[in-house]
């Protein structure tokens, strides 16, 4: 179970912080997106305004079509947006599921 938990961890946090992604914030003209590199589809490109950006979105949620286009840009960022949940729900399976059966 440990290393179940582990191995989930770390591939959520793999996908959200580390994955090579456009960086997707909202450029000056406020209709594109930035098509930058960057890392994780939490994180923005080499531009400061453009990390605080994207966490601010998604703190925020002004607008859930904004944040989704900003933060899934492509269908590579909803690819791995899925990834990080599927690992996240499955650390909390393998936590939970031994804890409610007893085993």
């Amino acid at each position: 179970m440990p290393v179940i938990v582990a191995l989930s961890v770390g591939v959520s946090a793999y996908a959200a912080f580390q994955v090579p992604v456009w960086c997707g914030a909202v450029n000056r003209d406020g209709r594109t997106y930035c098509r930058n590199n960057a890392y994780g589809g939490l994180m923005g490109c080499s531009k400061r305004q453009h990390r605080w950006q994207k966490i601010k979105m998604i703190v925020l949620r002004s607008k859930v079509g904004n944040v989704s286009r900003s933060v899934f840009p492509t269908a590579k960022e909803k690819f791995n947006g899925a990834l990080a949940v599927g690992g996240l729900l499955s650390a909390v399976a393998a936590v939970i599921v031994p804890v409610v059966t007893g085993g």
